[in-house]
């Protein structure tokens, strides 16, 4: 099972470049595709989910030539997209039995069996006759994932799914992504880097447009190991550590600023070494980029 995106470029009519020449192979299991809000993550997404045309490059999934065979590819494609509505006075239930009509599920008794199957993986069965506009923002993520399955797909796309939602729920629906992600390919777009430190075996980073980074999370953050130092100061000293290293966060810890600097020797000063994360990798890597787009208009 693979889904493999080629040179895919999309220019809207205002001029954004939103996809520049994109390639990824994608395997089975969780891949994350990681941006800021803006990079192009929706717009690939919705490309993938034949939602919009894209202007030129191509996309197969196994044996399936996605844009030019929309109809072959949905019916094995389930989508959550970033804003999923829902009809506030309609009960689960009866929501997820409708669209499971609209799926195709024609015969009766098969629908009642799929529609309490989801209702029960998602964990909403007890609350199945509730209205969904009672529903928390999780539960919405969960019902929406169970919209998704309705059609037993091979391909999975989730875009922004755990925005906004609590500690609780999110670590509900990593649990539930996990278990899915199996037998499936499940492109989980996110710029929350927990996300996909937590969940996902194959990543990439995305932003303007372009590909700026891709591989296995742990030998990502393993190019970094021995590069990163980290040092206390107080707030008013950013600036001029700013000017004498490369510093690709800051943040606060009981009261006292930490910066992370990335150098291949000790700066000066009082810095110690530092153990990679994926967080520092996404932050080194989107201020590279940064850095060369400053340069770039100024030049």
């Amino acid at each position: 099972m693979q889904l493999e995106i080629k040179n895919v470029s999309k220019t809207y009519n205002n001029g954004v470049k939103a996809l520049q020449d994109i390639s990824l192979t994608i395997n089975k299991g969780m891949f994350g595709l990681l941006g800021q809000n803006g990079a192009g993550k929706s717009t690939l997404m919705r490309t993938i989910a034949t939602l919009q045309d894209a202007d030129n490059g191509s996309i197969l999934f196994n044996d399936i030539a996605v844009l030019k065979n929309p109809n072959e590819v949905r019916k094995v494609l389930g989508y959550l997209p970033q804003e999923f509505g829902v009809y506030p006075n309609v009960s689960a239930y009866e929501m997820l039995t409708h669209l499971a009509d609209m799926k195709g599920i024609a015969n009766k008794s098969e629908r009642k069996e799929v529609v309490e199957i989801l209702l029960q993986k998602v964990n909403l069965w007890d609350i199945r006759k509730n209205k969904l506009g009672s529903f928390s923002g999780g539960m919405k993520q969960r019902f929406g994932i169970a919209q998704a399955l309705l059609n037993d797909p091979k391909l999975i796309i989730v875009d922004e799914p755990t925005a906004g939602l609590d500690p609780m729920e999110r670590n509900r629906f990593y649990n539930l992504l996990s278990e899915l992600s199996t037998d499936k390919i499940i492109i989980l777009s996110t710029h929350i880097v927990e996300d996909v430190s937590t969940l996902c075996n194959d990543m990439a980073i995305i932003g303007k447009g372009k590909v700026l980074l891709n591989g296995k999370p742990e030998i990502l953050e393993k190019s970094l190991e021995g590069k990163l130092w980290e040092l206390e100061i107080d707030k008013s000293e950013l600036a001029k550590y700013q000017k004498e290293n490369l510093i690709i966060s800051n943040r606060f810890h009981l009261g006292k600023m930490k910066i992370t600097a990335v150098s291949n020797s000790k700066p000066k000063g009082d810095f110690h070494s530092k153990k990679p994360s994926l967080e520092d990798v996404y932050f080194h890597e989107i201020k590279i980029q940064e850095q060369k787009y400053k340069e770039l208009t100024n030049a």
